[in-house]
Protein backbone atom coordinates (compact mmCIF):
# COMPACT_ATOMS: atom_id res chain seq x y z
CA UNK A 1 0.00 0.00 0.00
CA UNK A 2 1.01 3.32 -1.27
CA UNK A 3 1.76 5.73 1.65
CA UNK A 4 -1.18 8.54 1.03
CA UNK A 5 -0.45 12.31 2.34
CA UNK A 6 -0.77 13.25 5.81
CA UNK A 7 0.97 9.38 6.23
CA UNK A 8 4.39 8.54 5.48
CA UNK A 9 6.34 5.89 5.67
CA UNK A 10 10.05 4.94 5.93
CA UNK A 11 12.19 4.53 2.73
CA UNK A 12 12.69 0.92 2.16
CA UNK A 13 14.36 -1.15 -1.62
CA UNK A 14 11.25 -2.26 -2.58
CA UNK A 15 9.95 1.60 -2.56
CA UNK A 16 12.93 1.96 -4.94
CA UNK A 17 10.50 1.64 -8.42
CA UNK A 18 8.21 4.26 -7.32
CA UNK A 19 10.28 6.94 -6.06
CA UNK A 20 12.88 6.40 -8.93
CA UNK A 21 10.03 6.40 -11.89
CA UNK A 22 8.88 9.91 -10.06
CA UNK A 23 11.97 11.07 -9.93
CA UNK A 24 13.70 10.22 -13.32
CA UNK A 25 10.04 11.86 -14.63
CA UNK A 26 10.87 14.70 -12.83
CA UNK A 27 14.99 15.02 -14.60
CA UNK A 28 16.27 16.51 -11.34
CA UNK A 29 19.59 18.88 -11.44
CA UNK A 30 20.09 18.47 -7.47
CA UNK A 31 21.92 15.81 -5.93
CA UNK A 32 18.87 14.87 -3.10
CA UNK A 33 16.66 13.70 -5.53
CA UNK A 34 17.79 10.33 -6.24
CA UNK A 35 16.48 7.04 -4.59
CA UNK A 36 19.98 6.13 -3.65
CA UNK A 37 20.71 9.20 -2.17
CA UNK A 38 17.62 8.89 -0.05
CA UNK A 39 17.89 5.56 0.97
CA UNK A 40 21.32 5.66 1.95
CA UNK A 41 20.97 8.75 4.09
CA UNK A 42 17.58 7.58 5.27
CA UNK A 43 18.69 6.42 9.26
CA UNK A 44 21.07 9.87 9.58
CA UNK A 45 18.08 12.26 8.25
CA UNK A 46 14.96 9.69 9.51
CA UNK A 47 13.86 10.41 5.61
CA UNK A 48 10.22 9.20 5.39
CA UNK A 49 7.93 9.50 2.05
CA UNK A 50 4.57 10.25 0.95
CA UNK A 51 2.85 10.92 -1.76
CA UNK A 52 -0.21 13.39 -2.57
CA UNK A 53 -2.02 13.02 -5.92
CA UNK A 54 1.08 13.35 -8.75
CA UNK A 55 3.66 14.44 -6.03
CA UNK A 56 6.09 12.80 -4.14
CA UNK A 57 7.41 14.46 -0.76
CA UNK A 58 9.97 13.35 1.49
CA UNK A 59 10.37 14.44 5.19
CA UNK A 60 13.26 14.37 7.24
CA UNK A 61 12.70 13.76 11.09
CA UNK A 62 9.02 13.37 11.00
CA UNK A 63 8.06 13.10 14.65
CA UNK A 64 10.63 15.23 15.92
CA UNK A 65 11.10 19.34 16.29
CA UNK A 66 13.23 19.27 13.34
CA UNK A 67 11.98 18.02 10.88
CA UNK A 68 11.80 19.28 7.68
CA UNK A 69 10.36 18.54 4.29
CA UNK A 70 12.66 17.84 1.24
CA UNK A 71 10.95 19.93 -2.21
CA UNK A 72 7.69 17.98 -3.38
CA UNK A 73 8.30 16.46 -6.49
CA UNK A 74 6.28 16.32 -9.61
CA UNK A 75 3.77 18.01 -12.44
CA UNK A 76 3.92 22.12 -12.36
CA UNK A 77 2.46 24.16 -11.22
CA UNK A 78 3.64 23.39 -7.30
CA UNK A 79 1.90 26.31 -5.41
CA UNK A 80 -0.50 24.47 -3.66
CA UNK A 81 1.31 21.49 -2.76
CA UNK A 82 4.22 23.77 -1.64
CA UNK A 83 1.54 25.41 0.68
CA UNK A 84 0.17 22.37 2.22
CA UNK A 85 3.59 20.67 3.00
CA UNK A 86 4.69 24.15 4.96
CA UNK A 87 1.25 24.32 6.69
CA UNK A 88 1.47 20.63 7.51
CA UNK A 89 4.74 21.06 9.07
CA UNK A 90 3.28 24.25 11.16
CA UNK A 91 -0.28 22.31 11.87
CA UNK A 92 0.42 19.12 12.55
CA UNK A 93 3.86 18.58 13.39
CA UNK A 94 4.23 22.08 15.58
CA UNK A 95 6.91 23.35 13.73
CA UNK A 96 7.86 26.61 14.01
CA UNK A 97 9.58 27.40 11.91
CA UNK A 98 8.35 25.30 8.82
CA UNK A 99 10.78 25.09 6.04
CA UNK A 100 11.42 23.19 2.88
CA UNK A 101 15.20 22.31 2.32
CA UNK A 102 17.13 21.88 -0.77
CA UNK A 103 14.76 23.24 -3.64
CA UNK A 104 15.73 23.41 -6.38
CA UNK A 105 15.52 26.52 -9.16
CA UNK A 106 12.52 24.78 -10.90
CA UNK A 107 10.19 25.16 -8.02
CA UNK A 108 11.54 28.35 -6.84
CA UNK A 109 10.58 29.76 -10.47
CA UNK A 110 7.34 28.27 -9.83
CA UNK A 111 6.25 29.46 -6.77
CA UNK A 112 8.26 33.25 -6.43
CA UNK A 113 5.41 35.50 -8.15
CA UNK A 114 2.68 34.10 -5.69
CA UNK A 115 3.77 36.34 -2.54
CA UNK A 116 3.08 33.08 -0.06
CA UNK A 117 6.72 32.15 0.16
CA UNK A 118 9.94 33.19 1.71
CA UNK A 119 12.87 31.92 -0.22
CA UNK A 120 16.43 32.22 0.85
CA UNK A 121 19.65 30.25 -1.00
CA UNK A 122 21.09 27.96 1.03
CA UNK A 123 24.95 27.78 -0.30
CA UNK A 124 26.45 25.23 2.09
CA UNK A 125 23.91 22.99 0.07
CA UNK A 126 24.70 24.09 -3.85
CA UNK A 127 25.88 21.73 -6.21
CA UNK A 128 29.23 21.13 -7.88
CA UNK A 129 28.41 20.67 -11.61
CA UNK A 130 31.45 20.32 -13.97
CA UNK A 131 32.18 18.95 -17.35
CA UNK A 132 33.13 15.78 -17.38
CA UNK A 133 35.47 16.02 -20.61
CA UNK A 134 37.37 18.59 -17.82
CA UNK A 135 37.50 15.85 -14.91
CA UNK A 136 38.29 12.98 -17.45
CA UNK A 137 41.22 15.21 -19.07
CA UNK A 138 42.18 17.86 -16.62
CA UNK A 139 43.57 19.63 -19.82
CA UNK A 140 44.80 23.30 -20.04
CA UNK A 141 46.36 25.60 -17.14
CA UNK A 142 43.96 25.64 -14.77
CA UNK A 143 43.98 21.95 -14.53
CA UNK A 144 47.89 22.04 -14.55
CA UNK A 145 48.02 21.17 -10.95
CA UNK A 146 46.05 18.66 -10.90
CA UNK A 147 47.48 16.74 -13.86
CA UNK A 148 50.76 16.63 -11.97
CA UNK A 149 49.61 15.14 -9.20
CA UNK A 150 47.57 12.72 -11.41
CA UNK A 151 51.28 11.92 -13.30
CA UNK A 152 53.14 11.21 -10.20
CA UNK A 153 50.59 9.07 -8.44
CA UNK A 154 51.09 7.19 -12.52
CA UNK A 155 54.86 7.08 -12.02
CA UNK A 156 54.87 6.30 -8.46
CA UNK A 157 52.81 3.39 -7.92
CA UNK A 158 51.86 0.01 -9.97
CA UNK A 159 48.20 0.91 -10.26
CA UNK A 160 44.80 -0.07 -12.79
CA UNK A 161 41.51 0.42 -12.68
CA UNK A 162 38.66 -1.50 -12.41
CA UNK A 163 34.90 -1.51 -12.39
CA UNK A 164 32.66 -2.31 -8.60
CA UNK A 165 32.61 -6.15 -8.35
CA UNK A 166 30.72 -7.71 -6.09
CA UNK A 167 34.03 -9.58 -4.41
CA UNK A 168 35.56 -6.23 -3.92
CA UNK A 169 33.11 -4.97 -1.78
CA UNK A 170 34.69 -6.22 1.68
CA UNK A 171 37.42 -4.92 0.17
CA UNK A 172 36.33 -1.46 -0.42
CA UNK A 173 34.55 -1.65 3.23
CA UNK A 174 38.10 -1.70 4.41
CA UNK A 175 38.89 1.24 2.58
CA UNK A 176 35.82 3.46 4.06
CA UNK A 177 37.48 2.23 7.46
CA UNK A 178 40.92 2.85 6.74
CA UNK A 179 39.34 6.60 5.61
CA UNK A 180 36.80 6.34 8.94
CA UNK A 181 39.75 6.26 11.35
CA UNK A 182 42.23 8.81 9.56
CA UNK A 183 39.07 11.22 10.30
CA UNK A 184 38.27 9.71 13.85
CA UNK A 185 34.93 9.14 12.97
CA UNK A 186 33.67 7.27 15.99
CA UNK A 187 34.49 10.95 18.00
CA UNK A 188 31.99 12.63 15.07
CA UNK A 189 28.04 11.46 14.80
CA UNK A 190 27.71 12.89 11.39
CA UNK A 191 30.86 11.01 10.21
CA UNK A 192 29.74 7.97 11.43
CA UNK A 193 26.06 8.26 10.18
CA UNK A 194 28.41 9.19 6.77
CA UNK A 195 30.02 5.54 7.69
CA UNK A 196 26.80 3.66 7.65
CA UNK A 197 25.87 5.48 4.45
CA UNK A 198 28.95 3.92 2.43
CA UNK A 199 28.30 0.96 3.95
CA UNK A 200 24.93 0.82 2.67
CA UNK A 201 25.73 2.05 -0.99
CA UNK A 202 27.94 -0.61 -0.99
CA UNK A 203 26.46 -3.41 0.18
CA UNK A 204 23.16 -2.76 -2.05
CA UNK A 205 24.86 -1.32 -5.07
CA UNK A 206 23.37 -4.15 -7.66
CA UNK A 207 20.16 -3.80 -6.27
CA UNK A 208 20.64 0.09 -6.34
CA UNK A 209 21.86 -0.05 -10.09
CA UNK A 210 25.10 2.48 -9.30
CA UNK A 211 28.23 2.08 -10.80
CA UNK A 212 30.88 1.72 -9.10
CA UNK A 213 34.95 2.22 -9.87
CA UNK A 214 37.95 0.52 -8.21
CA UNK A 215 41.56 1.81 -7.83
CA UNK A 216 44.14 -0.69 -7.10
CA UNK A 217 48.07 -0.78 -6.28
CA UNK A 218 50.07 -3.85 -6.32
CA UNK A 219 46.60 -5.50 -7.12
CA UNK A 220 45.19 -4.32 -3.73
CA UNK A 221 42.13 -2.16 -3.83
CA UNK A 222 43.08 1.48 -2.18
CA UNK A 223 40.08 3.56 -3.50
CA UNK A 224 36.65 3.55 -5.05
CA UNK A 225 33.52 5.89 -6.15
CA UNK A 226 29.91 5.13 -6.56
CA UNK A 227 27.79 7.12 -8.62
CA UNK A 228 24.83 7.11 -11.51
CA UNK A 229 22.66 8.74 -13.53
CA UNK A 230 20.85 11.84 -12.17
CA UNK A 231 19.20 12.97 -15.19
CA UNK A 232 19.94 12.18 -19.03
CA UNK A 233 22.95 14.84 -18.97
CA UNK A 234 24.01 14.53 -15.79
CA UNK A 235 26.03 11.91 -13.51
CA UNK A 236 26.03 12.28 -9.64
CA UNK A 237 28.94 10.88 -7.81
CA UNK A 238 27.28 9.63 -4.02
CA UNK A 239 30.35 8.04 -2.68
CA UNK A 240 34.51 8.75 -2.91
CA UNK A 241 36.58 7.23 -0.60
CA UNK A 242 40.27 6.77 -0.56
CA UNK A 243 43.21 5.48 1.43
CA UNK A 244 44.25 8.76 3.32
CA UNK A 245 47.67 7.79 3.47
CA UNK A 246 48.35 7.47 -0.53
CA UNK A 247 49.35 10.87 -2.07
CA UNK A 248 47.64 11.94 -5.16
CA UNK A 249 45.10 9.04 -4.97
CA UNK A 250 41.81 10.93 -4.87
CA UNK A 251 42.98 12.59 -7.83
CA UNK A 252 43.38 9.39 -9.73
CA UNK A 253 40.11 7.88 -8.40
CA UNK A 254 38.06 10.90 -9.19
CA UNK A 255 39.82 11.23 -12.66
CA UNK A 256 39.90 7.48 -13.47
CA UNK A 257 36.12 6.85 -12.65
CA UNK A 258 34.95 9.93 -14.71
CA UNK A 259 37.52 8.40 -17.56
CA UNK A 260 35.84 5.21 -17.31
CA UNK A 261 32.45 5.57 -16.06
CA UNK A 262 31.06 9.05 -17.41
CA UNK A 263 32.88 9.83 -20.60
CA UNK A 264 29.85 10.28 -22.60
CA UNK A 265 27.85 12.06 -20.44
CA UNK A 266 27.92 15.44 -20.51
CA UNK A 267 28.17 16.83 -16.74
CA UNK A 268 29.23 15.43 -13.26
CA UNK A 269 27.32 16.34 -10.09
CA UNK A 270 29.98 16.02 -7.18
CA UNK A 271 27.24 17.15 -5.07
CA UNK A 272 28.07 19.92 -1.62
CA UNK A 273 30.52 20.79 0.55
CA UNK A 274 27.96 21.61 3.71
CA UNK A 275 29.62 24.87 4.37
CA UNK A 276 33.42 22.68 5.25
CA UNK A 277 36.27 25.12 4.12
CA UNK A 278 38.32 22.23 3.29
CA UNK A 279 36.33 20.46 0.92
CA UNK A 280 35.11 24.01 -0.24
CA UNK A 281 38.44 24.84 -1.77
CA UNK A 282 38.80 21.03 -2.75
CA UNK A 283 36.21 21.19 -5.02
CA UNK A 284 36.37 24.90 -6.41
CA UNK A 285 39.78 23.32 -7.19
CA UNK A 286 38.46 21.65 -9.98
CA UNK A 287 36.94 24.58 -11.56
CA UNK A 288 33.29 23.43 -11.35
CA UNK A 289 31.60 25.07 -15.25
CA UNK A 290 28.04 26.04 -12.38
CA UNK A 291 26.92 25.70 -8.78
CA UNK A 292 23.72 24.35 -8.95
CA UNK A 293 21.78 26.69 -6.81
CA UNK A 294 19.43 25.23 -4.17
CA UNK A 295 16.98 26.99 -1.49
CA UNK A 296 15.11 27.08 1.62
CA UNK A 297 11.39 27.74 1.27
CA UNK A 298 9.13 29.41 4.20
CA UNK A 299 5.58 30.58 4.41
CA UNK A 300 5.94 34.48 4.17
Amino acid sequence: MLPQFPEFKSIEMEDREVIHNILRSYRPETSELSFTNLFIWRAHYKIQWSLHKDWLIAACGVGGRNCFSLPPVGPAPRVEVTRLVLEWLKDEKGIFEPGIERADQKLVDEIKGSGLFAITASRDHFDYLYLSENLARLSGNRYHGKKNHLNKFRKTYNWGYEPLSNDKIPDCLAVSELWCQARRCSEDLDLMDESAAVKSILENSEALKVKGGLVLIDGRVEAFALGEMLNPDTAVVHIEKANPEIPQLFVAVNQQFVEHEWQDVKFVNREQDLGDEGLRQAKLSYHPERMVEKYKIQLA
